[in-house]
């Protein structure tokens, strides 16, 4: 896609998000922090990270709230978090891969925002999340069966986001040229990549 071809793209995906925010959802590994950066870039939006947005009010690290308050703790501060952002002004919105797991989160995500699921396989997420070993949720005896079982849990309700994109070893910018086309209703990604 040309900077020409650009344009149009971009105008029509953001006119048919009519002011809702984009949250992008996904397992750890999935990209969604730098996808979602390009995508806001792409789309003249701010970008926002729910899990650097918790570590700022919190003044803690996602790897230390984990340890000092447990994992229900820090899922509450993020159904908190990703409800203040919903309620404010349109953002790119990476969340943290159980942000979209809680019910009540997913309710209002699924209402005010449009959801794009990251889909990646589990050697591309290992290849990831082994580039960054503070992931709280894999610091087990066998972290490749954790991420297996998380696959196997979560990707169900990932399948109920408003559009699938296949995340995969390519550049950051073709898969968030891929979202815009998906936003514009110029591609076959809305719930088609299961």
């Amino acid at each position: 896609m040309t900077g020409a071809d650009h344009e149009p793209l971009k105008h029509d995906a953001v006119a048919r998000l009519r002011g809702r925010s984009i949250v992008l959802v996904g397992l750890m590994g999935a990209g969604k922090t730098h996808v979602g950066k390009r995508l806001a870039a792409l789309l003249d939006l701010p970008f926002v990270d729910t899990d650097q947005e918790i570590e700022e009010a919190a003044r803690m690290t996602v790897a230390e709230l984990f340890a000092a308050y447990g994992e229900p703790e820090f899922r509450a501060l993020e159904a908190r978090v990703v409800a203040r952002l919903i309620d404010g002004p349109q953002h790119v919105i990476a969340t943290g891969g159980g942000a979209f797991i809680n019910e009540e989160t997913r309710r209002i995500l699924k209402e005010r925002s449009v959801t794009i699921w990251l889909k990646a396989d589990l050697d591309t997420l290992m290849e990831r999340v082994s580039k960054r070993p503070t992931r709280p949720l894999l610091k087990t005896a066998d972290p490749r069966a954790t991420m297996k079982n998380l696959m196997d849990a979560r990707y169900p309700i990932y399948r109920t986001a408003d559009i699938h994109i296949h995340s995969r070893n390519a550049k950051r910018d073709t898969i968030a040229r891929e979202i815009v086309q998906s936003l514009a209703g110029r591609s076959s990604h809305r719930k088609a990549a299961s």
